[in-house]
């Protein structure tokens, strides 16, 4: 991004106003795919299949067997059963409310984040909290097609570690249009290599199913059930709960709802927002058979490994390439997840990195960050402590994404949040203690009970102590405030006009700053530069010290037409209700 001094202000712009363009990666919407922004209604032009489909392509990861067979190996059959099925439910059930705001608002994960009791810089908190979600996982899926490249070619760790984060790079230049394309397209061969050892192993060994749940592992309570197996192993598998961020990268995609698609939109929203939980659990479910099944030849040590698990399982129908054929398997299954892994992060890297120096190079440069730290986690080992990384990082993602959720589902319905989702700078506090400060002190409780400040029971169960705490503080925090702190201005511009849906209009304007256009929900009204200003350079403006909302001003103009829009009948031209403060009351604002 470069900004060029000196330029004519528009009229009515303070003297320091200035112009902004931008450098060729970040310019093109191609490579950015609205990266930071509101994915407005002429970009998203696929159906809710395909977008579904491209979602799900992003769950190929084999972590979830690593997963399964350490939970296994660690706790046991009966606990670790109990274990996944739990941990399921609660990403199941908070990834509802989530998937639908996004799909619905068309936002990502961090927007959605800001207008749902964090506000514009209480947010950045959680981009750093979902951007590590991204590197850790890349690095253990990196870890696992290293170990392929080891087992299959005889390339040593090292360099695996190197060639596997390489290899995204030029698949994500190219945001959805590249990953829709090369997701629907693996689809089909990857889900069939994912099923084909199960299927035979039913076929030709049915008793290996019932001596699994005899499977003990290392557990000191042997396989049957314990109450502190079932909250250790939940906590591993509920550090996935952060994937539904990268399930909503895509759902922003979706078209708009409509009586005609209620159906198939819903269907896509629920398959490929929470639903890919039930892939997910069933995969770790896998992992531990499959651990199990090979544990007498290859060792507990060894028994979690993807790789391991796929050259056995194929061997039982076809053995004379079953290493070559695991081997293709898990670098496909890999570069399906670490392409999202890393599209993901840098949206995060991007919307952290725009809100602290107002600067914004393009999503393109943050791939390079987030590989570069996956990379480093890679060669210190990160894989081997699977359990204790994973243990730890859920008490704090479930913290945050048990706020979100509060705000969605209690907040809103009660009315102690406005009923549509704001995510502009112009238009937001700093920071809204309803989120934000849930999400730190439920994550302070649960690391606390992590590290047994609250005996054995606590450290098993501590991220549903961080959700519980989560859930309870957001509402009360919204009443005790009431609600003041979500909106700083209203949205009074001349032409707000909503439609019956609740979402704003699709129609362009120009922003005065960039010159771009934009569609109507994303852009605000700005008395600094006297015009509409779209929501990135809001973001970037670093001058205009927040003036909008710390001075009471009138509507601005955005070179629309009050009427005549081609609006449905019913279209109102007030914003939908919602607890709001008044202009020039915002508390923090510079």
């Amino acid at each position: 991004m470069t900004d060029t001094l000196g330029t004519q202000a528009p009229p009515g712009a303070e003297p320091e106003a200035r112009t902004r363009s931008y450098n060729g990666w970040t310019k093109n919407t191609t490579l950015e795919d609205y990266s930071l922004r509101y994915a407005p209604k002429s970009f998203r032009r696929w159906t809710p299949y395909v977008v579904a489909t491209t979602a799900l392509g992003g769950i190929a990861y084999l972590a979830d067997f690593a997963i399964g067979g350490s939970i296994a190996i660690s706790n046991g059959f009966s606990s670790a059963m109990i274990a996944i099925l739990a941990a399921a439910v609660t990403i199941f059930l908070t990834g509802i409310p989530i998937s639908y705001y996004s799909a619905k608002y068309s936002i990502d994960m961090d927007l959605l984040t800001r207008g749902a009791g964090f506000g514009y810089l209480g947010s950045t908190l959680t981009s750093i909290i979902y951007a590590s979600f991204t590197f850790i996982f890349f690095s253990l899926e990196g870890s696992i097609m290293a170990q392929a490249l080891d087992l299959g070619l005889h390339i040593p760790l090292a360099v695996g570690y190197l060639i596997c984060s390489l290899i995204i790079l030029p698949l994500v230049f190219y945001g959805m249009t590249a990953l829709s394309k090369m997701q629907v397209w693996t689809q089909p061969v990857w889900l069939v290599l994912m099923v084909a050892p199960f299927v035979s192993i039913a076929i030709q060994k049915p008793h290996k199913f019932q001596q699994f749940t005899h499977f003990a592992g290392n557990s000191p309570t042997g396989s049957s059930l314990s109450l502190l197996g079932v909250g250790a192993g939940a906590g591993v598998a509920l550090s996935l709960i952060a994937q539904i961020g990268e399930q909503v990268d895509y759902l922003r995609f979706m078209p708009d709802k409509t009586p005609d698609n209620s159906r198939r939109w819903w269907a896509a929203v629920l398959s490929a927002g929470p639903g890919w939980v039930v892939l997910g659990a069933a995969k770790q479910m896998g992992g531990a058979f499959l651990a199990f099944y090979i544990a007498g030849s290859v060792g507990l040590s060894k028994a979690n490994e993807p790789i391991q698990q796929y050259v056995s399982g194929i061997k039982t129908f076809a053995a004379p390439v079953a290493l070559g054929l695991a081997t293709f398997f898990v670098i496909l299954s890999q570069i399906k997840i670490n392409t999202t892994n890393a599209y993901s992060g840098s949206l995060s890297w991007s919307n952290f990195f725009s809100r602290l120096t107002h600067r914004h190079p393009g999503r393109v440069v943050y791939i390079f960050l987030n590989v570069g730290i996956a990379l480093t986690l890679m060669e210190v080992g990160v894989f081997g402590f699977l359990n204790t990384v994973l243990g730890f990082y859920s008490n704090v993602a479930i913290a945050w994404i048990g706020a979100v959720v509060a705000d969605l589902v209690i907040n809103k319905p009660l009315g102690l949040s406005p009923s549509y989702i704001e995510f502009k700078r112009a238009h937001l506090y700093n920071f809204n203690p309803v989120g934000f400060g849930s999400m730190l002190v439920a994550s302070a409780v649960s690391i606390a009970a992590y590290f047994h400040a609250f005996g054995a029971y606590g450290k098993a169960f501590s991220p549903f102590i961080a959700l519980a705490v989560a859930m309870v503080l957001s509402p009360l925090i919204a009443w005790a405030t009431k609600g003041r702190y979500y909106i700083a201005r209203t949205d009074d511009q001349v032409e707000p006009l909503f439609l019956e849906n609740g979402l704003l209009s699709a129609a362009i304007v120009t922003c005065s700053v960039c010159a771009e256009d934009f569609e109507r929900p994303d852009v605000a009204g700005c008395p600094f530069h006297g015009g509409a200003v779209c929501s990135l350079c809001c973001s970037l403006e670093r001058d205009c010290h927040d003036s909008c909302k710390s001075v009471a001003t009138g509507p601005v103009d955005l070179g629309l037409p009050s009427v005549g829009l081609g609006l449905p009948s019913g279209g109102s031209a007030e914003p939908p209700a919602g607890p709001a403060a008044t202009p020039g009351n915002a508390p923090g604002s510079p």
